[in-house]
């Protein structure tokens, strides 16, 4: 085994018995990128030399006797994490060239317990996109077939966690940007409860919906990620000051007696690909097989999550990227007269069309003599998707329901129907919209050997049940083992058939 196909708990262990080095392994991840890197564009930047200072700093580390959760592993961050000195571009033109002068506070809980920082990965621009293709520096490509989105926002972390170009990477979820490109590129990636992990020097895209979470190889790495970047910071005024669980000990295998609620909105619904419900379906039974009683829930205003979100995420995106003008930072259009017409150049040539489009629908729906009819209406509606969950958890411990309705399609297919890409999170909006962790893990493959999830969702500050279910599900299964053969021309994956 090479040592960037290693998980992270199996590198802490060699690690730990110094039987390979820090600075081993980051070059290792690195030779990878460079090797792969050019045919799917996951990384925006690369920081080869300050991640092997790093490492070489965890070497001095382990050799003394210390270091900590994460010392010596080399992880991707999402470009719009602020990093200290590495530019933080969101995959805009609009910020191309900036350098934050400050890390954001899960950068510094990873330095803290050691980890190497290898680089910043692509995302959709702002966030706003589910396949990546939205990116002004260049789109991802899906590991498994190359000419396939990733999923999004998140798709650079979850492409580059499935290529073996990094051990595990930290992504952000507005609207299912960590759990559907987890399922598009089969790894395992956990949105958090809203509060649970610091959103300070989180670039912003919807701020009551935005939470940052790991993306990872298998449910311990992403326990272990979990438990480095959880925890109160009085510098986010959205954190819960709760006490943080030691996540990998919630990791067991037995669920027997566990109640799994089954939304009736979601199986069956319009648009969900026949075979994707199959795979779930499937999956329902390997958890029934292990103890667990499946019980069908509802969760009433389900059909209404998607007409809510695209009201209330587009406009906070509206007012959090008002900042962006030209002025204080970021690309400005300079050769233009007069501040209004700078202003409205700047944007116009810094924001790609999709960002455009958020500001112009958040913009309207909070304008004066429509705030109340859009705005207000879609905030009260939120607020009884929250009180459905709320209701389900009382019959039910988790919910599970697909993440995705159709496997990855390919890039381009769906550039120009927005609506089309927005129903691509329809599973996913909801847990946004309430609050709650969402768990997504690999629980099977399309007849076309692509990749899908199980969506795993707990309530409020629940996350070890839900790791709990996602690592006795992958006890029981193959499925996340298997790994897209890169190396065969068209990249699929070739490492048996389609389960």
């Amino acid at each position: 085994m090479k040592l960037y196909e290693l998980t992270i708990h199996a590198a802490q262990d060699l690690l730990k018995r110094r039987e390979i080095s820090a600075v081993d392994l980051t070059r290792s991840v690195l030779e990878r990128i460079r090797e792969m890197d050019s045919r799917i564009g996951a990384y925006i930047t690369v920081a080869e030399t300050s991640a092997l200072a790093q490492a070489e700093a965890a070497d001095r580390a382990i050799s003394e006797g210390g270091g900590g959760m994460l010392t010596g592993i080399p992880l991707a961050v999402k470009d719009l994490i602020c990093t200290r000195g590495l530019r933080t571009t969101c995959a805009s033109r609009i910020l191309e060239n900036f350098v934050p002068p400050y890390d954001a506070g899960v950068i510094e809980r990873l330095h803290a317990e050691g980890a190497v920082v290898v680089g910043k990965a692509n995302m959709d621009e702002f966030a706003m996109g589910s396949s990546n293709e939205n990116s002004a520096l260049g789109v991802t490509r899906n590991p498994w077939d190359l000419s396939r989105i990733p999923g999004g926002s998140s798709g650079g972390s979850a492409a580059a966690v499935a290529a073996d170009m990094c051990l595990g990477a930290l992504g952000s979820d507005t609207g299912g940007s960590i759990r559907q490109p987890a399922s598009h590129c089969g790894v395992v990636g956990l949105k958090p409860t809203y509060g649970r992990v610091s959103r300070y020097g989180l670039v912003a895209f919807a701020s009551s919906l935005d939470q940052i979470g790991p993306l990872a190889k298998d449910v311990t790495d992403c326990a272990a990620m979990l438990s480095a970047i959880a925890g109160y910071d009085r510098r986010d005024s959205t954190a819960v000051p709760k006490p943080v669980p030691d996540y990998g000990a919630a990791l067991r295998a037995d669920i027997k007696g566990l109640r799994i609620g089954l939304p009736r909105e979601y199986y069956g619904a319009s648009g969900l690909s026949p075979e994707v419900e199959s795979v779930i379906q499937k999956a329902v039974g390997v958890l029934e097989e292990m103890g667990a009683r499946c019980m069908e829930i509802s969760l009433p205003h389900a059909p209404y999550v998607v007409a809510v979100y695209y009201l209330i995420a587009p406009s906070e995106a509206s007012s959090n990227l008002a900042r962006y003008d030209g002025v204080k930072y970021g690309f400005r259009d300079a050769g233009r007269e007069g501040l209004l017409e700078m202003y409205r150049s700047t944007r116009s040539k810094g924001f790609g069309p999709e960002v455009q489009r958020r500001i112009i629908l958040g913009t309207y729906a909070l304008s004066a003599g429509y705030y109340d009819a859009y705005y207000g209406k879609a905030s009260q509606v939120r607020t009884l998707i929250g009180q459905d969950f709320r209701e389900a958890f009382e019959s039910c411990d988790v919910i599970v329901s697909p993440v995705a309705p159709t496997p990855a399609f390919r890039i381009g297919e769906n550039v120009d129907d927005p609506l089309t890409m927005y129903l691509s999170d329809i599973f996913t909006l909801s847990a946004n919209l309430a609050g709650i962790p969402g768990l997504s893990v690999p629980c099977g493959f399309s007849g076309g050997g692509l990749p899908i999830g199980l969506q795993i969702m707990g309530n409020h500050f629940d996350e070890e049940t839900l790791l709990r279910v996602g690592y006795a599900f992958e006890q029981a299964t193959d499925v996340h083992l298997r790994k897209p053969a890169l190396d065969a021309p068209d990249g699929m994956d070739r490492q048996g058939d389609p389960e």
